[in-house]
């Protein structure tokens, strides 16, 4: 990633970027930006409990400037998962620390899946998403998934490639480069400011953050770790 002839041969290289609306998607686009990437956003309704996120998106968009942002509805998805998970079903408990049933089924595969046909058609070499090192416990946020599935979907259009219609992929993410979740943070606030407070980690609804479930007290952490003041408004 990021050779120096590709950056020499393209000024501002194209990136496809999966943004939920939370504070690693953000920090995935701040950097991206840094490195001179011209942004594609991409981000996804798929049933979820917290949709204040994707309104957070739009606004992280345009924020970094993004060239163009796409809300994709694949609400459908809720219906598939079924009671599988805690992100999508509305009975279910919030747990406060990570638990199985956190995980939706191959949720990344799916979302990659959809943005590596975005960047087909838009000549991006880059399809990025935020999964981080501090995001290990969940399997499609690792790095040796991403690199399994960024194979597999060349090889899945290996022949348009080979003959030069559009570049060959790579999936990139901060866990890929070695970044935590607070050195994420760090590079956002580098960027954005004050403006990384309007990011919605909560995986629920609601006026505010609740402050109770796993991805609100790991955005607590991680701005503890940064040594950046948290301003976010949180319920509890």
């Amino acid at each position: 990633m990021f050779e120096e002839s590709e950056m020499e041969e393209n000024t501002s290289p194209k990136a496809v970027v999966i943004v939920s609306g939370g504070l690693d998607s953000c920090g995935t686009g701040a950097f991206l930006k840094r490195e001179g990437y011209e942004l594609y956003f991409l981000t996804f309704n798929y049933g979820q409990r917290a949709s204040q996120e994707i309104n957070r998106a739009k606004e992280i968009g345009k924020a970094l400037g993004a060239k163009d942002h796409k809300i994709i509805d694949i609400s459908f998805m809720k219906e598939l998962y079924g009671n599988s998970n805690v992100l999508t079903d509305e009975t279910r408990e919030m747990p406060s620390s990570f638990r199985s049933n956190i995980i939706v089924p191959i949720r990344n595969a799916v979302f990659l899946t959809i943005a590596t046909a975005y960047s087909f058609s838009i000549g991006a070499k880059l399809v990025a998403y935020g999964a981080h090192l501090t995001d290990q416990p969940y399997p499609d946020c690792r790095p040796e998934f991403a690199k399994t599935l960024a194979s597999a979907l060349n090889l899945g259009d290996i022949d348009a490639i080979k003959q030069g219609t559009h570049p060959e992929i790579a999936i990139w993410s901060p866990a890929i480069h070695g970044l935590t979740k607070d050195e994420m943070l760090k590079i956002s606030f580098q960027l954005l400011g004050t403006d990384v407070y309007r990011t919605w980690s909560c995986y629920l609804d609601g006026e505010l953050q609740c402050g109770r479930c796993e991805s609100c007290n790991n955005r607590k952490k991680a701005f503890k770790l940064a040594g950046i003041q948290d301003l976010t408004e949180y319920a509890a």
